[in-house]
């Protein structure tokens, strides 16, 4: 029987790349996007979904339930890139990410749960970044949002472990996306101090997107996670720098670590 699976932010980038991978595998996939009908899609099923609605969210958890009778997994993949000198990130924008990227995908497993704990199993899978283990300057929120989804991650999988549900998040470094397009660039003030350092950082950024690996290699890896009877909590993907960074993290003094993290970034 055909693992039912809602992955969430299906429309491009990583979500996309999962959706149409595991559909080519046979797995029954339905994908969520704020405005399904600007999709030229055929594969699978893309249903209108934004994740920082929680009626929406509901909704689309009982459309699934009430046709396919289960959610077997749920790949929480929805999320905004943020960017901005933390001195001039808007209130309104700090809210807006952590809605999106952190009260959305708990409200999704909110209401997968019931389901998956009255069929004995069930799969969450949270797509976090390996900037979740560590801030980078003018990225500071973003990074705030994924780390909070990290360690939201380990409670749930320690409750849920008894009923059979696994938790898992794949943290990614960078991969070739459409993220520059639709990232939110916050900043309160037009003629920022910060300026300057803020343009040579997201230039660097957007150098490494365009630069980046496959999203493929992440599809493969749910996959892969999806087959495993155990699979870990926490799993790092990206290039061998990007993961290698959380170990410095640990092992270096922590201005040292500092100075190479600026040098990364061109400041």
């Amino acid at each position: 029987m055909s693992k039912i699976i809602l992955v969430t932010g299906g429309s491009s980038g990583i979500g996309k790349s999962i959706c149409l991978f595991l559909n080519s595998k046979g797995y029954k996939v339905y994908g969520t996007c704020r405005n399904p009908n600007k999709y030229d899609i055929i594969d699978f099923e893309l249903l209108k979904c934004d994740i920082t609605n929680i009626d929406q969210i509901k909704d689309t958890v009982d459309f699934i339930i009430n046709k396919e009778g289960r959610i077997d997994v749920l790949i929480n993949n929805a999320g905004i890139g943020v960017t901005g000198p933390m001195e001039n990130t808007t209130e309104e924008d700090m809210k807006i990410a952590f809605q999106t990227n952190f009260y959305g995908p708990i409200s999704a497993i909110k209401e997968c749960i019931p389901s998956m704990r009255k069929n004995g199993s069930g799969l969450i899978i949270n797509i976090t970044s390996i900037m979740g283990y560590f801030a980078l300057p003018y990225r500071g929120v973003y990074s705030a949002t994924k780390s909070s989804l990290e360690t939201i991650g380990e409670a749930f999988s320690m409750e849920l472990k008894k009923f059979n549900i696994r938790v898992v998040n794949i943290a990614p470094g960078d991969f070739k996306t459409d993220i520059i397009s639709r990232r939110l660039n916050s900043t309160a003030e037009t003629n920022s101090i910060y300026e300057e350092d803020y343009i040579k950082s997201l230039k660097s950024a957007n150098d490494h997107v365009l630069n980046a690996l496959s999203p493929i290699i992440i599809s493969k890896l749910v996959l892969k996670i999806i087959k495993s009877k155990n699979p870990k909590i926490h799993y790092k993907v990206g290039t061998f720098i990007q993961k290698f960074s959380i170990i410095l993290k640990r092992i270096l003094p922590d201005r040292f670590f500092e100075k190479i993290l600026l040098y990364y970034n061109k400041l």
